[in-house]
């Protein structure tokens, strides 16, 4: 017998895929629906986790993806118990003073409007579960980092729209959760690449965060969002945001 059935975004690889990975060691019965845009890393969980694992190869920013995505779990199990949506990138980091606003709005597309486009897909059948939506949020959303307006921005409006679910939608729960900084592709980009148009202070601080080895490995905070999809949002903290390592969260811990 099928346990939950949970949709997850942006399953590729670092936290997205430790969600999956996580979610099927804790509970074997769980059925995962997962999306990213690149198809190798989807094959290689699917040969892993066999009839626990389907997939969609798409952009999620698609809604035709997306619909698909709900309609094979509909399909195939008529249910959707709980979505977490992880998939969002950094990129643009620059000053207000020199921003790209066709850049922003693409940022804005992936990190705030597919996961609009993925609760409306989804709602009807997340509400006759009395479901959950668990979206990965940042500390960027609430703190300042060097020219990350648009990341900081679009996560700060990420954690407004888990207040607005939860205050519409009685019928299910929504929390936003901060991962903490993780040991992920992001980091690697921010020390390489996009640091570069960041305060020095603030670049040489994620470059001592990995030389202290003081990153978080992925599967700290995926264990806590994948008990969150598993175990259900507690009324206390429905709609808010909140850190991965906060004392409301200690059950959800590893």
């Amino acid at each position: 017998m099928v346990g939950k059935v949970i949709i997850v975004t942006g399953v590729s690889r670092g936290i997205g895929r430790s969600i999956v990975e996580t979610i099927l060691k804790l509970a074997p019965k769980t059925v995962v629906y997962g999306i990213a845009r690149s198809e190798a890393p989807l094959k290689e969980l699917k040969a892993t986790y066999g009839d626990n694992f389907f997939y969609v190869v798409g952009d999620i920013t698609d809604e035709s993806k997306l619909q698909q995505l709900t309609n094979d779990a509909i399909t195939r199990h008529g249910k959707i118990d709980s979505v977490v949506a992880n998939a969002g990138v950094l990129e643009p980091v620059a000053r207000i003073h020199d921003a790209n606003i066709s850049n922003w709005r693409k940022l804005y597309d992936i990190n705030f409007f597919s996961i609009v486009s993925l609760v409306k897909t989804t709602l009807p059948y997340v509400s006759k579960t009395n479901g959950n939506y668990v979206f990965v949020s940042s500390d960027a959303s609430t703190m300042y980092f060097s020219n990350w307006g648009a990341y900081g921005s679009s996560k700060a409006a990420l954690n407004h729209l888990a207040l607005t679910i939860a205050n519409e939608e009685k019928t299910v729960k929504c929390l936003s959760v901060a991962p903490g900084i993780v040991d992920t592709s992001m980091q690697v980009n921010i020390r390489e690449n996009v640091g570069a148009n960041m305060s020095k202070e603030h670049h040489e601080m994620f470059k001592d965060l990995k030389a202290s080895n003081k990153l978080l490995d992925s599967n700290i905070p995926a264990t806590v969002y994948s008990k969150l999809a598993l175990n259900g949002i507690p009324e206390a903290i429905n709609g808010t945001y909140i850190s991965f390592d906060a004392p409301e969260l200690k059950d959800y811990q590893i």
